[in-house]
């Protein structure tokens, strides 16, 4: 298995690479992606005058959302490893018309703790899964946090409760360039925090208390748009740095493989229903 430090910069180029898909189709993720993160949000129960921390924030939708549940007194910042996503969050959430909303571009797993802190609570939507030391990043999390401070976290669930993940890549990968290399085991992944087991042996090593993890199931809803609902997940997973690179007619091809293997997802006249299977997960901090 490759060390922490090649993980590490293993991510940082994946999302580096990957950015540019996430910045294009932000509106549709805030909108499509949100049941990924309420069953969080409606544990977490962000009160007014709150400081809280958004991990892995990505172009910034789930940061606003906070910082409205917070409001006018309290504050939201939203932390990510992709500095353009940072970027683009700044943009699409400037200052002037959002009070009480910053982001910051940063590495959870090596920052000692995040401006801002002690913060209330922390949000996270489908990251610590994707963490190249988990351990790390989440002892990042609990020094940022105040004691009795509360944590809202989501991750996917095994392969198996999430059927629609794969298929975007296998129907693109004929057509385009080679992909980066897939996780293996514990690798940060979609599917590394699948035992639950080893979730709580992660927060546990990272100071939490209270530590609960609870399967839902939520189906994610896409427009019956084949064309467009391929390139959005094609784009977001692995296979889209590739596509970008690859010239118009690959790219066409990939959307069709992509639509044929995601077509079984398909309502006609409703659009796509994607059944998705992740984790509540939640903790507090001593004190």
């Amino acid at each position: 298995m490759p060390s922490t430090a090649d993980l590490r910069a293993r991510n940082l180029e994946f999302w580096t690479q990957a950015a540019p898909g996430w910045i294009r189709h932000a509106d549709r993720q805030d909108v499509t992606g949100r049941p990924l993160g309420a069953a969080a949000m409606d544990w977490l129960r962000p009160r007014s005058g709150e400081r809280i921390l958004d991990v892995g924030c990505g172009c910034g939708g789930t940061t606003a959302e906070l910082a409205a549940a917070v409001a006018p007194d309290g504050q939201a910042v939203g932390l990510d490893l992709a500095a353009s996503m940072v970027t683009a969050a700044q943009h699409r959430f400037p200052p002037r018309r959002h009070t009480g909303l910053r982001f910051v571009a940063a590495d959870i797993e090596t920052v000692d703790v995040v401006p801002g802190a002690p913060f209330d609570a922390v949000f996270s939507r489908m990251t610590l899964m994707l963490l190249a030391d988990p351990i790390a990043g989440c002892t990042t999390i609990r020094r940022s946090l105040r004691g009795g401070g509360r944590l809202a976290a989501t991750a996917f669930r095994g392969g198996g409760a999430n059927p629609w993940l794969p298929a975007a890549m296998l129907g693109a990968a004929p057509h385009i360039g080679s992909l980066p290399p897939l996780p293996v085991g514990d690798e940060p992944g979609p599917f590394a925090f699948a035992d639950p087991a080893r979730v709580k042996r992660v927060l546990t090593a990272a100071g939490f208390d209270e530590i609960s993890i609870q399967a839902h199931d939520v189906t994610l809803r896409a427009p019956d748009e084949a064309d467009a609902v391929a390139e959005w997940l094609i784009e977001l997973g692995p296979a889209g740095p590739a596509y970008r690179e690859a010239p118009p007619r690959a790219q066409a091809a990939a959307r069709s493989g992509a639509a044929r293997l995601l077509d079984r997802f398909r309502e006609p006249g409703t659009g796509y229903l994607l059944p998705t299977g992740h984790w509540l997960i939640t903790a507090t901090t001593p004190g």
